[in-house]
Protein backbone atom coordinates (compact mmCIF):
# COMPACT_ATOMS: atom_id res chain seq x y z
CA UNK A 1 0.00 0.00 0.00
CA UNK A 2 1.10 3.57 -0.68
CA UNK A 3 1.31 6.59 1.59
CA UNK A 4 -1.01 9.46 0.68
CA UNK A 5 -1.68 12.98 1.90
CA UNK A 6 -5.26 14.24 1.83
CA UNK A 7 -6.11 17.90 2.25
CA UNK A 8 -9.60 18.49 3.62
CA UNK A 9 -10.98 21.99 3.10
CA UNK A 10 -14.45 23.05 4.19
CA UNK A 11 -16.56 24.61 1.46
CA UNK A 12 -17.39 28.28 2.18
CA UNK A 13 -17.00 27.36 5.84
CA UNK A 14 -18.15 30.46 7.69
CA UNK A 15 -21.00 31.15 5.30
CA UNK A 16 -22.00 27.47 5.43
CA UNK A 17 -22.15 27.55 9.24
CA UNK A 18 -24.43 30.57 9.06
CA UNK A 19 -26.70 28.96 6.46
CA UNK A 20 -26.83 25.77 8.52
CA UNK A 21 -28.39 27.61 11.44
CA UNK A 22 -30.49 29.83 9.18
CA UNK A 23 -31.78 27.46 6.48
CA UNK A 24 -33.85 30.24 4.91
CA UNK A 25 -30.58 31.76 3.65
CA UNK A 26 -29.79 28.78 1.42
CA UNK A 27 -29.20 29.91 -2.15
CA UNK A 28 -28.88 33.59 -1.23
CA UNK A 29 -25.73 35.70 -1.49
CA UNK A 30 -24.44 35.66 2.10
CA UNK A 31 -21.62 37.98 3.18
CA UNK A 32 -20.10 37.64 6.67
CA UNK A 33 -17.92 40.37 8.12
CA UNK A 34 -17.52 42.81 10.98
CA UNK A 35 -20.79 43.46 12.78
CA UNK A 36 -22.77 42.71 9.65
CA UNK A 37 -23.35 46.37 8.86
CA UNK A 38 -22.07 47.22 5.35
CA UNK A 39 -22.07 50.93 6.19
CA UNK A 40 -19.34 50.36 8.79
CA UNK A 41 -15.64 49.92 8.30
CA UNK A 42 -14.95 46.20 8.21
CA UNK A 43 -13.92 43.56 5.71
CA UNK A 44 -15.54 40.43 4.35
CA UNK A 45 -14.57 37.34 6.34
CA UNK A 46 -16.17 35.04 3.81
CA UNK A 47 -18.79 35.09 1.09
CA UNK A 48 -21.06 32.31 -0.08
CA UNK A 49 -20.61 30.97 -3.59
CA UNK A 50 -23.70 32.93 -4.63
CA UNK A 51 -22.04 36.14 -3.40
CA UNK A 52 -18.72 35.27 -5.01
CA UNK A 53 -20.48 35.20 -8.37
CA UNK A 54 -20.78 38.98 -8.01
CA UNK A 55 -17.07 39.43 -7.41
CA UNK A 56 -17.29 39.56 -3.60
CA UNK A 57 -14.45 37.89 -1.72
CA UNK A 58 -12.60 37.66 1.58
CA UNK A 59 -10.70 40.77 2.62
CA UNK A 60 -12.87 43.12 0.57
CA UNK A 61 -14.21 46.16 2.46
CA UNK A 62 -17.87 45.66 3.31
CA UNK A 63 -18.77 48.96 1.68
CA UNK A 64 -17.40 47.75 -1.64
CA UNK A 65 -19.13 44.38 -1.18
CA UNK A 66 -22.40 46.21 -0.64
CA UNK A 67 -22.00 48.06 -3.94
CA UNK A 68 -21.39 44.78 -5.77
CA UNK A 69 -24.07 42.76 -3.98
CA UNK A 70 -27.57 42.21 -5.40
CA UNK A 71 -30.68 43.36 -3.55
CA UNK A 72 -31.31 39.98 -1.93
CA UNK A 73 -27.82 39.76 -0.41
CA UNK A 74 -27.65 39.13 3.33
CA UNK A 75 -24.92 40.66 5.53
CA UNK A 76 -24.17 38.90 8.82
CA UNK A 77 -21.84 39.62 11.76
CA UNK A 78 -18.86 37.44 12.54
CA UNK A 79 -19.55 34.83 15.25
CA UNK A 80 -16.19 33.41 16.30
CA UNK A 81 -17.63 31.03 18.89
CA UNK A 82 -19.95 29.37 16.38
CA UNK A 83 -17.12 28.79 13.91
CA UNK A 84 -14.80 27.45 16.60
CA UNK A 85 -17.49 25.03 17.74
CA UNK A 86 -18.13 23.83 14.19
CA UNK A 87 -14.40 23.47 13.56
CA UNK A 88 -14.02 21.30 16.64
CA UNK A 89 -16.81 19.01 15.44
CA UNK A 90 -15.26 18.76 11.98
CA UNK A 91 -11.82 17.81 13.29
CA UNK A 92 -13.26 15.34 15.80
CA UNK A 93 -15.16 13.54 13.06
CA UNK A 94 -12.03 13.28 10.90
CA UNK A 95 -9.82 12.24 13.80
CA UNK A 96 -12.18 9.31 14.40
CA UNK A 97 -11.61 7.85 10.92
CA UNK A 98 -9.72 4.55 11.11
CA UNK A 99 -6.08 4.53 10.06
CA UNK A 100 -5.62 8.27 9.54
CA UNK A 101 -3.23 10.82 11.04
CA UNK A 102 -4.67 14.33 11.31
CA UNK A 103 -2.78 17.63 11.22
CA UNK A 104 -4.92 20.72 11.80
CA UNK A 105 -3.71 23.74 9.81
CA UNK A 106 -6.65 26.10 10.20
CA UNK A 107 -10.23 26.56 11.35
CA UNK A 108 -11.53 24.93 8.22
CA UNK A 109 -8.75 22.76 6.83
CA UNK A 110 -6.42 19.94 7.74
CA UNK A 111 -4.16 17.28 6.32
CA UNK A 112 -4.81 13.57 6.66
CA UNK A 113 -2.03 11.03 6.36
CA UNK A 114 -3.12 7.58 5.28
CA UNK A 115 -1.67 4.34 3.94
CA UNK A 116 -4.00 2.89 1.34
CA UNK A 117 -4.35 1.71 -2.24
CA UNK A 118 -7.62 3.63 -2.64
CA UNK A 119 -7.22 7.24 -1.42
CA UNK A 120 -10.43 8.30 -3.18
CA UNK A 121 -12.37 5.92 -0.92
CA UNK A 122 -10.78 7.50 2.16
CA UNK A 123 -11.58 10.96 0.80
CA UNK A 124 -15.23 10.06 0.33
CA UNK A 125 -15.34 8.57 3.83
CA UNK A 126 -13.95 11.84 5.19
CA UNK A 127 -16.62 13.84 3.36
CA UNK A 128 -19.36 11.54 4.65
CA UNK A 129 -18.06 11.71 8.23
CA UNK A 130 -17.99 15.50 8.22
CA UNK A 131 -21.44 15.77 6.66
CA UNK A 132 -22.96 13.32 9.13
CA UNK A 133 -21.37 15.02 12.14
CA UNK A 134 -21.96 18.65 11.18
CA UNK A 135 -24.23 18.94 8.14
CA UNK A 136 -21.37 20.73 6.35
CA UNK A 137 -19.67 19.87 3.07
CA UNK A 138 -15.98 19.73 2.26
CA UNK A 139 -13.65 19.16 -0.67
CA UNK A 140 -10.66 16.82 -0.58
CA UNK A 141 -7.39 17.03 -2.45
CA UNK A 142 -5.29 13.90 -2.78
CA UNK A 143 -1.54 14.16 -3.26
CA UNK A 144 1.76 12.39 -2.83
CA UNK A 145 2.85 15.35 -0.67
CA UNK A 146 1.26 18.29 1.13
CA UNK A 147 1.82 20.81 -1.66
CA UNK A 148 0.08 18.72 -4.29
CA UNK A 149 -2.74 17.73 -1.93
CA UNK A 150 -3.37 21.36 -0.98
CA UNK A 151 -3.44 22.55 -4.59
CA UNK A 152 -5.56 19.57 -5.66
CA UNK A 153 -8.38 20.69 -3.38
CA UNK A 154 -9.08 23.74 -5.54
CA UNK A 155 -9.81 21.46 -8.48
CA UNK A 156 -12.28 19.48 -6.37
CA UNK A 157 -14.37 22.40 -5.13
CA UNK A 158 -17.12 22.33 -4.25
CA UNK A 159 -17.88 18.97 -2.60
CA UNK A 160 -15.50 17.06 -4.85
CA UNK A 161 -12.31 15.01 -4.81
CA UNK A 162 -9.25 15.52 -7.00
CA UNK A 163 -5.90 13.72 -7.21
CA UNK A 164 -2.70 15.58 -8.09
CA UNK A 165 0.63 13.72 -8.12
CA UNK A 166 4.00 13.74 -9.82
CA UNK A 167 2.37 11.83 -12.69
CA UNK A 168 -0.11 14.55 -13.69
CA UNK A 169 1.53 17.65 -12.14
CA UNK A 170 2.64 19.37 -15.33
CA UNK A 171 -0.42 18.24 -17.27
CA UNK A 172 -2.64 19.97 -14.71
CA UNK A 173 -0.42 22.80 -13.48
CA UNK A 174 2.24 23.43 -16.14
CA UNK A 175 0.46 26.26 -17.93
CA UNK A 176 -1.10 27.77 -14.80
CA UNK A 177 0.21 31.15 -13.55
CA UNK A 178 2.65 30.98 -10.65
CA UNK A 179 0.02 32.71 -8.50
CA UNK A 180 -1.89 29.42 -8.46
CA UNK A 181 0.85 27.79 -6.40
CA UNK A 182 0.40 27.46 -2.66
CA UNK A 183 2.59 30.11 -1.04
CA UNK A 184 3.00 32.38 -4.06
CA UNK A 185 1.29 35.71 -3.48
CA UNK A 186 1.00 38.71 -5.79
CA UNK A 187 4.32 40.21 -4.68
CA UNK A 188 6.26 37.00 -5.32
CA UNK A 189 4.42 36.55 -8.60
CA UNK A 190 5.53 40.02 -9.68
CA UNK A 191 9.14 39.34 -8.71
CA UNK A 192 9.13 36.08 -10.64
CA UNK A 193 7.61 37.81 -13.67
CA UNK A 194 10.46 40.31 -13.61
CA UNK A 195 12.71 37.33 -14.46
CA UNK A 196 10.40 36.14 -17.24
CA UNK A 197 8.82 33.45 -15.05
CA UNK A 198 5.06 33.56 -15.39
CA UNK A 199 3.92 29.91 -15.46
CA UNK A 200 4.46 26.91 -13.21
CA UNK A 201 6.50 25.09 -15.83
CA UNK A 202 8.70 28.15 -16.36
CA UNK A 203 9.34 28.20 -12.62
CA UNK A 204 10.29 24.53 -12.63
CA UNK A 205 12.67 25.12 -15.57
CA UNK A 206 14.17 28.31 -14.10
CA UNK A 207 17.78 28.59 -13.02
CA UNK A 208 17.89 27.88 -9.29
CA UNK A 209 20.87 30.17 -8.76
CA UNK A 210 18.84 33.04 -10.22
CA UNK A 211 16.02 32.32 -7.78
CA UNK A 212 18.44 32.09 -4.86
CA UNK A 213 19.86 35.46 -5.86
CA UNK A 214 16.36 36.96 -5.88
CA UNK A 215 14.82 35.27 -2.82
CA UNK A 216 17.71 34.00 -0.72
CA UNK A 217 19.16 30.51 -0.18
CA UNK A 218 16.13 29.05 1.58
CA UNK A 219 13.18 30.55 -0.28
CA UNK A 220 14.91 30.50 -3.66
CA UNK A 221 15.33 26.72 -3.44
CA UNK A 222 11.78 26.37 -2.09
CA UNK A 223 10.19 28.34 -4.94
CA UNK A 224 12.19 26.40 -7.51
CA UNK A 225 10.96 23.12 -6.08
CA UNK A 226 7.43 24.46 -5.89
CA UNK A 227 7.42 24.69 -9.67
CA UNK A 228 7.68 20.90 -9.76
CA UNK A 229 5.20 20.43 -6.95
CA UNK A 230 7.82 19.38 -4.41
CA UNK A 231 6.90 19.63 -0.74
CA UNK A 232 6.82 17.91 2.64
CA UNK A 233 5.28 14.48 2.97
CA UNK A 234 4.96 13.86 6.71
CA UNK A 235 1.61 14.66 8.32
CA UNK A 236 2.32 15.78 11.89
CA UNK A 237 -0.40 15.10 14.48
CA UNK A 238 1.36 17.19 17.16
CA UNK A 239 -1.27 19.48 18.71
CA UNK A 240 -0.98 23.04 17.55
CA UNK A 241 0.43 25.49 20.06
CA UNK A 242 -0.17 29.21 19.54
CA UNK A 243 2.92 31.33 19.03
CA UNK A 244 1.13 34.59 19.81
CA UNK A 245 -2.19 36.31 20.39
CA UNK A 246 -3.45 39.40 18.59
CA UNK A 247 -6.13 41.99 19.02
CA UNK A 248 -7.00 44.55 16.37
CA UNK A 249 -9.82 46.87 15.49
CA UNK A 250 -10.90 49.08 12.61
CA UNK A 251 -12.25 52.38 13.87
CA UNK A 252 -15.48 53.75 12.46
CA UNK A 253 -13.95 57.22 12.68
CA UNK A 254 -10.25 57.82 12.11
CA UNK A 255 -8.13 58.46 15.18
CA UNK A 256 -6.64 61.90 14.76
CA UNK A 257 -4.64 62.63 17.92
CA UNK A 258 -1.71 60.86 19.65
CA UNK A 259 -3.81 60.63 22.83
CA UNK A 260 -6.57 58.71 21.03
CA UNK A 261 -4.04 56.38 19.41
CA UNK A 262 -2.18 55.60 22.63
CA UNK A 263 -5.41 55.00 24.54
CA UNK A 264 -6.56 52.52 21.89
CA UNK A 265 -3.18 50.79 21.88
CA UNK A 266 -3.22 50.41 25.65
CA UNK A 267 -6.61 48.71 25.49
CA UNK A 268 -5.63 46.40 22.65
CA UNK A 269 -2.32 45.48 24.30
CA UNK A 270 -4.07 44.73 27.55
CA UNK A 271 -6.47 42.30 25.89
CA UNK A 272 -3.67 40.64 23.91
CA UNK A 273 -1.70 40.18 27.13
CA UNK A 274 -4.75 38.68 28.86
CA UNK A 275 -5.07 36.10 26.09
CA UNK A 276 -1.42 35.14 26.61
CA UNK A 277 -1.83 35.06 30.38
CA UNK A 278 -4.66 32.55 29.99
CA UNK A 279 -2.07 30.17 28.52
CA UNK A 280 0.40 30.82 31.33
CA UNK A 281 3.30 31.76 29.08
CA UNK A 282 5.45 34.91 29.24
CA UNK A 283 5.47 37.49 26.45
CA UNK A 284 8.80 37.99 24.69
CA UNK A 285 7.97 40.36 21.84
CA UNK A 286 5.29 42.92 20.98
CA UNK A 287 4.23 43.82 17.43
CA UNK A 288 2.22 46.80 16.25
CA UNK A 289 0.05 47.01 13.15
CA UNK A 290 -1.21 50.35 11.92
CA UNK A 291 -3.33 51.27 8.94
CA UNK A 292 -3.11 54.93 8.10
CA UNK A 293 -5.88 56.64 6.17
CA UNK A 294 -6.78 56.08 3.47
CA UNK A 295 -5.34 52.52 3.36
CA UNK A 296 -1.60 52.17 3.98
CA UNK A 297 -0.63 49.39 6.38
CA UNK A 298 2.64 49.07 8.31
CA UNK A 299 3.82 46.51 10.88
CA UNK A 300 6.82 46.51 13.19
CA UNK A 301 7.85 44.97 16.49
CA UNK A 302 10.08 45.18 19.53
CA UNK A 303 11.74 42.41 21.54
CA UNK A 304 11.32 42.84 25.27
CA UNK A 305 14.37 43.07 27.51
CA UNK A 306 13.31 39.80 29.11
CA UNK A 307 10.25 37.50 28.99
CA UNK A 308 7.52 39.02 31.11
CA UNK A 309 4.28 38.08 32.80
CA UNK A 310 3.59 41.68 33.75
CA UNK A 311 0.63 43.28 31.99
CA UNK A 312 2.00 46.80 32.41
CA UNK A 313 5.27 45.90 30.69
CA UNK A 314 3.48 44.63 27.59
CA UNK A 315 1.27 47.71 27.46
CA UNK A 316 4.32 49.94 27.88
CA UNK A 317 6.04 48.20 24.96
CA UNK A 318 2.99 48.74 22.76
CA UNK A 319 2.84 52.40 23.75
CA UNK A 320 6.55 52.82 22.98
CA UNK A 321 5.91 51.48 19.50
CA UNK A 322 2.89 53.75 19.20
CA UNK A 323 4.99 56.79 20.03
CA UNK A 324 6.93 56.24 16.78
CA UNK A 325 3.82 56.62 14.59
CA UNK A 326 3.49 59.63 12.32
CA UNK A 327 1.51 62.19 14.38
CA UNK A 328 0.41 63.98 11.21
CA UNK A 329 -1.48 60.98 9.81
CA UNK A 330 -4.93 59.75 10.72
CA UNK A 331 -5.28 56.11 11.79
CA UNK A 332 -8.11 53.81 10.74
CA UNK A 333 -6.86 50.49 12.18
CA UNK A 334 -4.62 49.40 15.03
CA UNK A 335 -3.51 45.94 16.11
CA UNK A 336 -1.24 44.56 18.81
CA UNK A 337 0.31 41.10 18.72
CA UNK A 338 1.97 39.61 21.81
CA UNK A 339 4.46 36.83 21.01
CA UNK A 340 5.01 34.23 23.73
CA UNK A 341 7.72 31.81 24.78
CA UNK A 342 7.08 28.32 23.44
CA UNK A 343 6.56 25.39 25.81
CA UNK A 344 9.43 22.92 25.90
CA UNK A 345 7.34 20.14 24.38
CA UNK A 346 5.25 22.24 22.02
CA UNK A 347 5.68 23.01 18.36
CA UNK A 348 4.49 26.26 16.84
CA UNK A 349 2.68 26.93 13.64
CA UNK A 350 2.78 30.23 11.74
CA UNK A 351 -0.84 30.96 12.57
CA UNK A 352 -1.99 33.60 15.03
CA UNK A 353 -5.44 33.78 16.59
CA UNK A 354 -6.85 37.24 15.92
CA UNK A 355 -9.70 38.67 17.93
CA UNK A 356 -11.88 41.29 16.38
CA UNK A 357 -13.41 44.52 17.61
CA UNK A 358 -13.42 44.91 21.38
Amino acid sequence: MADWVLHVDMDQFIAAVEVLRRPELAGLPVIVGGRGDPTERAVVSTASYEARAFGIGSGMPLKIAARKAPEDAVFLPVDHEAYESASTEVMSSLRALPGVVLEVIGWDECFLGVETDDPESVARSAQAAVLEATGLHCSVGIGDNKVRAKIATEFGKPRGVFRLTVDNWFEVMGDKPTRDLWGVGPKVQKRLAAHGITTVRELADADEDQLVSEFGPRMGVWYHGLGSGLGPIVVDPTPWVARSHSRETTFQQNLTTPAEILAALAELAGHAFDDCADEGRPVVRVHLKVRYAPFETKTFGRKLAAPTTERDEVIAAALALGSTLDPQREVRLLGVRAEMTMPDSGDSVERTPVRGRI
